[in-house]
């Protein structure tokens, strides 16, 4: 089975909309990994179904299949990064942001939807029960707009490994369509298990995945080479368990070097799954 390789929109933070989704496409690319952020499908400004239905006209074009991602900074809040989450307060916007992006991820075809739980604000107690609630909301709406949900464990956050994934998977009564976002940095970042390990773990539930090079104990994302992690093993494990979905590059901080960082990547990614997945594999 061949591995599908993609590349994060937040990693191209600097070009417009479309002239990444090109670039991304020219490089061979074969999805993308689109973050619904101020210049790149911005879900509150106005016109949304025109503008989805154009960005649709071009993934169908360039060939670009895709999954959305939710981790916009500052697109809810201009003071803080990520607020509000299904944690605060004043959850809200959240859950509105999270339907528009199911709605967005519907309107698009979509392979997946993902998010994370967020940081839990200091003194609140109920933290947990705040984010199960938030969760069935956007559940309920991902299954009625047929829509598969990934749910991404991020260092720091309230669910930050695979198992408050598992705990969060379980709490919410085990629905269809929520899957696991799985960061293969974040697995040598924090996970008891080899990355590798990581992957067969939760193969049944893997409806998305990014991919970057990471240390462990560190919560950054490098470019392939830079980091600890020996990539074909994964990309093999990835195979082996039969995943389908994108493989994307997700690479928010080099927006600067965008093209040069992407050409670079699929080229190692290549590389990394001819020497990790055999010639039978790849063509089956």
């Amino acid at each position: 089975m061949t591995l599908r390789f993609g590349y994060g929109t937040n990693g191209f933070a600097n070009h417009r909309l479309p002239d990444a989704l090109r670039v991304i496409a020219d490089l061979g690319y074969e999805g993308v990994a689109l973050t619904l952020d101020h210049d790149h499908l911005d879900p509150f400004a106005p016109d949304l179904p025109r503008r989805t239905a154009e960005v649709a006209a071009l993934l169908d074009r360039l060939g670009l299949a895709v999954v959305i991602e939710t981790g916009a900074r500052y697109l809810l809040d201009p003071w803080r990064k990520h607020a509000p989450t299904l944690l605060d307060d004043e959850p809200a916007l959240r859950l509105e942001f999270l339907r528009k992006a199911v709605r967005v991820g519907a309107d698009l075809g979509a392979e997946a939807v993902s998010f994370w739980s967020g940081v839990a604000p200091p003194g609140v107690p109920d933290a947990w029960d705040r984010l199960v609630r938030g969760t069935v909301s956007i559940v309920d709406a991902a299954a009625a707009a047929g829509m598969t949900l990934g749910f991404e464990p991020e260092p720091g956050m309230l669910v930050a490994d695979i198992a408050g994934w598992r705990r969060l998977y379980a709490d919410l009564g085990s629905p269809p369509g929520f899957g696991i976002t799985l960061d293969i940095g974040h697995c040598r970042c924090l996970e008891p298990l080899p990355v590798p390990e990581c992957v067969a773990a939760v193969a049944e539930y893997l409806v998305n995945v990014q991919i970057d090079d990471m240390r462990r104990g560190t919560h950054e994302h490098l470019e392939f080479g830079e980091g600890e992690i020996d990539f074909p093993p994964v990309l093999r494990a990835l195979s082996d368990a039969g995943y389908r979905g994108l493989v994307a590059v997700e690479l928010p901080r080099h927006s600067h070097a965008a093209p040069t960082v992407a050409a670079d990547s699929i080229d190692f990614l290549r590389t990394a799954r001819d020497q990790g997945v055999p010639q039978v594999a790849l063509t089956t």
